[in-house]
């Protein structure tokens, strides 16, 4: 008989893994669905990318190997968005990396750094490439609940001596998923500096730092003078360009840092399809253009599911980032129950806080991947979800 892995068994279930099932069976029962469940762009992409893409498809060469190397023309064209953006020098050959979407970087981040063993500190909520990087690299994770009377900062100089020696990385991630924080540069200066102090490889998952409203702007952790020393940072075209299933990121570090990477993906993957990495450079040379409609489309979207929670009894704040909205349940109210019954009565996919971890109990995550109307549709059908949860609760007791 086979048997499986430590690591295998050391990984809890995804969040997202079930979720095409779950669905399915409601909406094949007939029930309107909305899914506000995956944080999956209903806009489709920009129409020249898409082109861009069509044209590439078309050309042999794009077909070959790409290798860890990738495409030239990507790599620059990376270079010159982290110029514009961030106002940060990076040379595109020796400082950038091409991923297979976000994701796979972060989570093979461990196998170039860290010893089976060593300390990973795990943000809870959060994404779970994290945890899923830090258990198959057979490293210990140390999970660092984040809490709302903190602003959801990982506080890394609230851990114990003793932990921070034995640390290798710590995954970082703002603009926030799942709780949507932001991180001001006083909170990155300090966060870099205890990194430097205990020689502790920061991963810094800016995956959403296009996705700000009010006149926020997020920073690169590269704007912090030092970080460059201790730090690697990954990006995706995911959200910002609606190309989640195109599997495109990048990394930026110094070169020790991005070979080291390097070498770990030479053993996984041959990198990213050539046609996309094509179509992803039309993507960043003209960034600015395609992602000002995006911030606006979300502001509205983040506008009307807020306005619409308040009428239905939840209290929400808006964020000026990401494209989610963190919603604390009424004490009492466990996450798993309400999400299951907000889909199996009402229609409406959520995802239980509790499913990003134990520190996420008490919240539940609206992606705001449809338009206004259909968000104050389901935040009315979740209002009544938690009406009738309270209904029974207090029958229960009489």
């Amino acid at each position: 008989m086979i048997e499986f892995s430590e690591r295998l068994k050391s990984l809890p279930g995804y969040p997202l893994a079930e979720h095409p099932t779950i669905k399915r069976r409601p909406i094949e029962a007939g029930m309107d669905v909305i899914d506000l469940g995956a944080g999956d762009n209903d806009t489709p992409p920009p129409r020249p990318v898409v082109e861009a893409l069509q044209r590439a498809v078309e050309d042999p060469a794009m077909s070959k190997y790409g290798f860890q190397q990738g495409l030239p023309e990507f790599r620059r064209a990376v270079s010159g968005y982290m110029e514009r953006r961030f106002g940060l020098p990076v040379e595109p050959f020796t400082e950038v990396l091409p991923l297979i979407g976000s994701k796979e970087g972060i989570a093979h981040l461990p196998l170039a750094v860290a010893d089976p063993g060593d300390i990973c500190v795990v943000p809870e909520p959060g994404y779970q490439a994290y945890l899923g990087g830090t258990l198959l690299a057979a490293c210990r994770p140390e999970i660092v609940p984040l809490r709302a009377d903190r602003r959801f900062l990982l506080e890394l100089e609230d851990l114990p001596a003793d932990v921070l020696r034995r640390t290798a990385v710590a995954f970082v991630n703002y603009p926030n998923n799942p709780t949507a924080a932001v991180a001001d540069l006083a909170y990155l200066e300090r966060t870099v500096a205890t990194c430097r102090r205990h020689g502790i490889l920061l991963a810094y998952d800016n995956a959403y730092c296009d996705l700000t409203y009010d006149g926020y702007v997020a920073p690169s952790i590269f704007e912090v003078p030092g970080a460059r020393d201790v730090a690697v940072e990954f990006f995706s075209l995911s959200k910002t360009f609606s190309m989640t299933g195109w599997r495109l990121g990048w990394a930026v570090g110094r070169p020790e840092l991005i070979s080291a990477l390097t070498k770990v993906k030479s053993y996984t993957d041959t990198g990213p399809f050539l046609a996309i990495q094509r179509a992803a450079a039309v993507a960043l040379e003209r960034a600015e253009e395609f992602t000002a409609p995006v911030r606006t489309t979300l502001q509205a979207r983040r506008d009307a599911a807020a306005e619409a929670l308040a009428g239905a009894g939840f209290v929400v704040e808006r964020p000026r980032a990401a494209m989610y909205l963190w919603v604390p349940l009424p004490t009492g109210v466990a996450s798993m129950p309400f999400a299951r019954r907000a889909l199996e009565e009402d229609g409406v996919v959520v995802l239980a806080g509790a499913s990003f971890g134990p520190a996420g109990e008490g919240y539940f995550r609206i992606a705001l991947t449809a338009g206004p109307d259909r968000l104050r549709e389901a935040v009315a059908r979740l209002g009544r979800t938690l009406a009738r949860g309270r209904e029974e609760s207090l029958a229960s007791r009489s």
